[in-house]
Protein backbone atom coordinates (compact mmCIF):
# COMPACT_ATOMS: atom_id res chain seq x y z
CA UNK A 1 0.00 0.00 0.00
CA UNK A 2 1.27 3.25 -0.54
CA UNK A 3 2.12 6.10 1.44
CA UNK A 4 -0.35 9.29 1.05
CA UNK A 5 1.99 12.63 1.29
CA UNK A 6 1.26 15.39 3.57
CA UNK A 7 0.91 17.67 0.51
CA UNK A 8 -0.91 14.80 -1.44
CA UNK A 9 -3.98 14.94 1.01
CA UNK A 10 -3.66 19.19 1.49
CA UNK A 11 -3.93 19.30 -2.79
CA UNK A 12 -6.64 16.17 -2.35
CA UNK A 13 -10.40 18.68 -2.23
CA UNK A 14 -8.84 21.14 -4.93
CA UNK A 15 -8.20 18.72 -7.49
CA UNK A 16 -10.60 18.76 -10.58
CA UNK A 17 -12.42 15.68 -10.38
CA UNK A 18 -12.03 13.30 -13.62
CA UNK A 19 -14.53 12.72 -16.01
CA UNK A 20 -15.37 9.51 -14.87
CA UNK A 21 -15.55 10.56 -10.93
CA UNK A 22 -17.96 12.85 -12.21
CA UNK A 23 -20.23 10.56 -14.17
CA UNK A 24 -20.17 8.01 -11.12
CA UNK A 25 -21.04 10.65 -8.56
CA UNK A 26 -23.86 11.58 -11.14
CA UNK A 27 -25.43 7.80 -11.46
CA UNK A 28 -25.07 7.35 -7.45
CA UNK A 29 -26.96 10.70 -7.54
CA UNK A 30 -29.99 9.72 -9.93
CA UNK A 31 -30.40 6.00 -8.59
CA UNK A 32 -30.70 8.02 -5.11
CA UNK A 33 -33.62 10.21 -6.79
CA UNK A 34 -34.82 7.19 -8.29
CA UNK A 35 -35.49 5.36 -4.73
CA UNK A 36 -37.10 8.53 -3.57
CA UNK A 37 -39.34 8.50 -6.70
CA UNK A 38 -40.59 4.91 -6.13
CA UNK A 39 -40.65 5.81 -2.40
CA UNK A 40 -43.16 8.38 -2.83
CA UNK A 41 -45.20 6.41 -5.95
CA UNK A 42 -45.55 2.89 -3.36
CA UNK A 43 -46.83 5.52 -0.86
CA UNK A 44 -49.46 7.54 -3.47
CA UNK A 45 -50.19 4.08 -4.51
CA UNK A 46 -50.73 2.78 -1.37
CA UNK A 47 -53.66 5.96 -0.10
CA UNK A 48 -54.98 5.39 -3.83
CA UNK A 49 -55.78 1.52 -2.48
CA UNK A 50 -56.70 2.27 0.45
CA UNK A 51 -59.65 4.96 -0.24
CA UNK A 52 -61.10 2.72 -3.05
CA UNK A 53 -60.94 -0.21 -0.41
CA UNK A 54 -63.00 2.43 1.95
CA UNK A 55 -65.24 3.55 -0.56
CA UNK A 56 -65.88 0.23 -1.24
CA UNK A 57 -66.80 -0.75 2.13
CA UNK A 58 -69.06 2.52 2.87
CA UNK A 59 -71.17 1.59 -0.24
CA UNK A 60 -71.44 -1.16 0.71
CA UNK A 61 -72.54 -0.37 4.65
CA UNK A 62 -74.71 2.79 2.51
CA UNK A 63 -76.61 -0.19 0.54
CA UNK A 64 -77.20 -2.44 4.07
CA UNK A 65 -78.68 0.37 5.53
CA UNK A 66 -80.85 1.48 2.59
CA UNK A 67 -82.33 -1.73 2.20
CA UNK A 68 -82.47 -1.99 6.10
CA UNK A 69 -84.31 1.22 6.23
CA UNK A 70 -86.61 0.31 3.16
CA UNK A 71 -87.66 -3.07 4.72
CA UNK A 72 -88.58 -0.92 8.13
CA UNK A 73 -91.09 1.27 6.41
CA UNK A 74 -93.04 -1.12 5.15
Amino acid sequence: MRKIKLMELLEQPFKKPSPLQLIAQELADAHLELLTAETGVEYAQSIVDYNKTRITRLNSRLDMYKNYDAGQKK
